[in-house]
């Protein structure tokens, strides 16, 4: 991140999955948010805790199990708002129940977000201010969170270290997920650093010039 930047992430791996959910803070306030607490809600308070923050909102990509099954107690536990994710994620959330039944683990009740999100807002904690872009594909209401001043993108399961989000699952769209990625993330810039769903952190440049799905060196291939 550049000298300028008073935002940090620590990401805190949750779930069976080993979902990486983020709490972001604002280094000048010490206020935080959390994205996608997908479980494991004591390792996210102890991060909480260590860190000195006062955490102030839960933001969600999108409606899958494993990034959102913690957001309605932890909302409730702290009475803070829940924002995100795009209101076309309501059929999963709604089907929050049934995902914890198929893949066993927790008990999360469906919950409604008190805000759902649209392309072009933006959502603050502290002094800080995310821009918010809808990055169909992946999930149909799947959204990305992006620091400008700080060049950093959480990007839930849209894009990954060599790798692209899964598009097999109801309402996914493998056309959709490779245009969002195209045309709403690469525009940001290839310095930009992103927090992935999974996995290890990249970059923007490092993908188009080296992942097997979206390099650059692929946009003309049959």
């Amino acid at each position: 991140m550049p000298q300028q930047a008073q935002m940090k992430a620590l990401l805190i791996p949750v779930t069976p999955f080993q979902q990486n959910c983020s709490l972001l803070i604002d280094e000048t306030t010490q206020r935080a948010a959390v994205c996608d607490p997908g479980g494991d809600l004591d390792r996210i308070l102890s991060a909480v805790k260590e860190q000195g923050v006062t955490l102030e909102k839960i933001f969600l990509t999108h409606g899958h199990v494993d990034h959102c099954a913690g957001a309605a107690t932890l909302s409730r536990q702290l009475g803070i708002p829940i924002e995100g994710p795009q209101q076309e994620e309501r059929f999963w959330i709604e089907q929050l129940p049934e995902q914890t039944r198929r893949f066993g683990f927790g008990h999360p009740e469906a919950f409604e977000p008190d805000r759902w999100l649209e392309n072009g807002d933006t959502v603050t904690f502290g002094n800080e201010t995310l821009e918010v872009y809808h990055c169909p594909g992946h999930t149909p209401g799947h959204v990305v969170f992006f620091s400008r001043p700080n060049k950093l993108a959480i990007v839930g399961d849209v894009l990954f270290a060599g790798s692209i989000g899964r598009t097999d699952f109801p309402r996914g769209n493998h056309a959709d997920l490779i245009r969002s990625i195209r045309t709403r993330l690469w525009p940001l810039g290839d310095d930009v650093t992103f927090v992935p769903g999974h996995g290890p952190v990249s970059t923007f440049g490092e993908e188009r010039r080296n992942n097997p799905f979206v390099a650059d060196h692929l946009i003309d291939v049959a």
